[in-house]
């Protein structure tokens, strides 16, 4: 150990001394010198002297071992390569018992077994997810959120999540020919005053940050960007396409995406750019008529598919963009446009990879209930541009008094009006005479009119939308990105890890495509037997009992 013998234990780790010492690196990432898992008390020694930055895991032998099943993942979650990319992104953290790996594993464990917090960490034992870990104990709330901040201050979490996407693209390119588009809104219920936006499973405009999620045509995500006080999906399709061309190269990709991205000019940028379009259409249009309408099936992706489609060709900008339209003609007569750039598909593929869209749905809707997507991953706050523009409230409150204003001209010309056509020729022989008799409604008519016409000269002086700085009281603020950017990034390595086994089934049970998750969910919950051989060979074997894995 002549790292040990040349310099003092408690030296401090730095550039030069591990120059000088080149078998100073091979020393910190060292196995561990403990021989009995439940006391690592020279590994701590060590990391008391600077001297190891990440606590290699010794594991014990045990029989019905507590949720020991989640180890069936560790393959799975090698194959994504997320220990390499946080390798390759933040180096390490420095000495530390719960090093970069340490930290990275707990996270993706707690989100397999459903710890969807790190305060829901109290609820656990210590020693017993530390069993899992390889470890005398696992690390605590405030060590966990300690570690996820020291994490945050390298300001890489994009940097990580698109090396994660890089390497998935580089082992399952095949599954990129289709790349799904989509924003998923996380509602905040604080304090703060943050920028609105609409969230559709609520119906209602509330405070809220958007994220847009990248996901391959199995429905697997890919990377995630958080928006600019929730930008729409026309905004941000151009930085989310430059990203996609960094990671996929040079191959021509479709990407789908709702109504939210629509924008025949932007269309054509992002045809120029190499990618092709599928979108739904949008706008006011002329229904197709029924006999245009042929029935089509093939099998798609192993799935028999039938619909009813009429297939052409449509011109948008004038005349400028010519694309193709395939409409769906449902059994209740509704008519659902599809529009794409792609010429060399049949009919029936360009309508199936638009309706599994849903499938980005369903992940969204799956990842908010089972890894609490839509969680603070911390309470902080960044300073936010206080020049961005917003609606100007002044002008809002205007337009609400010009609207009733002209409610109640409205209002006054009807009544006018019915007196006028309920007036009898007898009484009232000239409309000179009737005027006369209805002289204060008019009068009250023209006070209406003067009123509406004052209200639209004010409000023509006051402008549509004002810096927020001008609305927010105080600092202009929004919530931290970092850190949940980082733990989005690891629950989704976490359901790539668990799709990885779903389909592994998938051959051996029938009813994997309705049940496969939740069975897989049961078998990493369940207790096992772990089985440890030191030498030869060092392997550790799961061994469940058929009772706890049903």
């Amino acid at each position: 150990m002549s790292a040990s013998q040349d310099a003092p234990l408690c030296a401090p780790i730095t550039p030069a001394r591990q120059a000088s010492d080149p078998n100073l690196s091979a020393f910190i990432e060292r196995p561990s010198c403990d021989h009995d898992p439940a006391d690592r008390s020279i590994d701590r020694f060590l990391v008391r002297s600077g001297l190891l930055r990440d606590a290699a895991p010794v594991f014990s032998g045990g029989a019905a071992v507590p949720r020991a099943g989640v180890l069936l993942a560790i393959p799975a979650l090698l194959k994504t390569g997320v220990f390499d990319c946080a390798r390759a992104v933040y180096g390490d953290i420095g000495p530390a018992f719960y090093g970069l790996r340490t930290t990275v594993l707990t996270m993706l464990l707690m989100a397999l077994l459903r710890i969807k917090r790190p305060e829901a960490l109290k609820e656990h034992s210590p020693a017993q997810l530390g069993r899992l870990l390889g470890l005398d104990r696992a690390p605590e709330v405030k060590t966990l959120r300690r570690k996820l901040t020291v994490l945050a201050a390298f300001n890489r979490a994009v940097a990580f999540g698109l090396e994660l996407a890089r390497r998935r693209v580089q082992t399952h390119g095949g599954a990129m020919g289709f790349l799904y588009l989509d924003g998923h809104v996380r509602v905040y219920h604080g304090k703060h005053q943050i920028p609105k936006a609409h969230v559709t499973r609520m119906r209602i405009s509330m405070p809220a940050t958007s994220d847009y999620w990248v996901n391959d045509q199995g429905g697997e995500p890919l990377f995630v960007v958080t928006a600019e006080a929730n930008a729409g999906l026309a905004h941000m399709l151009p930085p989310l396409l430059a990203e996609l061309r960094g990671l996929v190269g040079e191959r021509r990709v479709t990407v789908v995406f709702d109504r939210g991205g629509w924008s025949p000019k932007l269309f054509m940028a992002v045809i120029a750019q190499g990618f092709d379009i599928l979108t739904y259409r949008k706008g006011r249009f002329r229904r197709i008529p029924p006999g245009q309408f042929s029935g089509c099936a093939a099998v798609i992706d192993k799935r028999e598919v039938a619909y009813n489609l009429a297939d052409r060709g449509v011109w948008l900008l004038g005349g400028r963009l010519r694309l193709r339209q395939v409409t769906r003609l449902s059994d209740d007569g509704h008519q659902t446009h599809i529009i794409t750039s792609r010429r060399d598909l049949p009919a029936i593929e360009v309508a199936y990879r638009m309706f599994e869209r849903w499938r980005q749905e369903n992940f969204f809707k799956y990842l908010r209930e089972e890894y609490a997507l839509d969680a603070l991953a911390d309470h902080q706050l960044d300073p936010a541009d206080p020049e961005r523009t917003v609606p100007n409230p002044t002008r809002k409150a205007m337009d609400h008094k010009l609207r009733q204003a002209k409610l109640d001209l409205q209002e006054l010309a009807s009544k006018y009006g019915l007196d006028a056509f309920a007036s009898v020729e007898a009484r009232r022989r000239t409309m000179r005479g009737f005027k006369i008799a209805a002289s204060g409604t008019g009068r009250a008519i023209e006070a209406a009119q003067s009123r509406v016409a004052r209200l639209e000269r004010r409000r023509a002086r006051v402008p549509q939308r004002v810096p927020v700085a001008q609305v927010v009281d105080g600092q202009v603020v929004r919530l931290s990105t970092e850190r949940k950017h980082l733990t989005n990034c690891l629950k989704m390595v976490a359901y790539q890890a668990e799709s990885e086994l779903a389909g592994l089934i998938a051959a051996h049970y029938h009813r994997a495509g309705d049940e496969g998750r939740t069975l897989i969910h049961a078998a990493l919950a369940s207790a096992a037997d772990l089985l440890v051989t030191v030498f030869p060979g060092s392997k550790l074997r799961l061994r469940y009992r058929v009772a706890a894995a049903i």
